[in-house]
């Protein structure tokens, strides 16, 4: 339970605890603790513990949503790097795959028109955007697939943001894997986001 704070007071940190206010340090007998901004690097291997937290403990989802980790997590897909904002992807996922307060937390960050922001944005690099695609298809074969979701509106939002054409693709693509074995669904998880992306180049919205 201790790792989950540790990671949003250290490596997912806001970065303006970094800014140093005056010069008294300078001038005091006393040493003052400095701290220097994560490294893309430390930034992504945090997520990627993050994840695994969230994925095998339910108690860390809830720390996570404590320590306000959607606007943070969406800040880092926002600025940061394509180490990170891969790695971010997955670890939204499994923020969101048992709690309902940080689904809601993502709606109301609008993540669903940051991710797909991306997706359709050529200029992204493309292994950005096929985890993208995969995110999208996770989203709405897992996290979405339950009643009484609090994002009843991710199926509109979707066909709004991407056009009709690729949200039916979404939608059926996320049926996916069921009968798989884990190998088997990440190659079909692959194959299904590159249908949705060469989806989006092809008819574009």
């Amino acid at each position: 339970a201790i790792v989950v704070p540790v990671l949003f007071r250290h490596s997912l940190r806001d970065g303006e605890e970094d800014t140093v206010e005056n010069l008294d340090h300078i001038f005091n007998v006393q040493p003052m603790k400095l701290t220097s901004p994560s490294t893309d690097a430390e930034v992504a291997v945090a997520l990627r513990v993050l994840e695994g937290c969230c994925l095998l403990h339910r108690q860390s989802t809830l720390l996570a949503h404590q320590h306000k980790a959607i606007p943070v997590l969406m800040n880092i897909l926002a600025t940061r790097g394509v180490l990170e904002q891969g790695a971010c992807l997955d670890a939204l996922i499994a923020l969101m795959l048992e709690s309902t307060a940080n689904q809601m937390d993502f709606e109301s960050y609008n993540g669903i028109e940051e991710v797909t922001g991306l997706i359709r944005d050529k200029q992204v690099d493309e292994n950005l955007r096929m985890r993208c695609g995969e995110f999208l298809l996770l989203l709405i074969g897992h996290v979405d697939g339950r009643e009484m979701t609090p994002m009843a509106t991710i199926h509109d939002d979707i066909r709004r943001l991407l056009g009709e054409r690729s949200a039916s693709l979404i939608w059926a693509a996320s049926q996916f894997g069921s009968t798989l074995d884990p190998e088997e669904r990440m190659t079909a998880l692959h194959i299904q986001a590159r249908r949705v992306l060469e989806s989006l180049d092809l008819f574009g919205v």
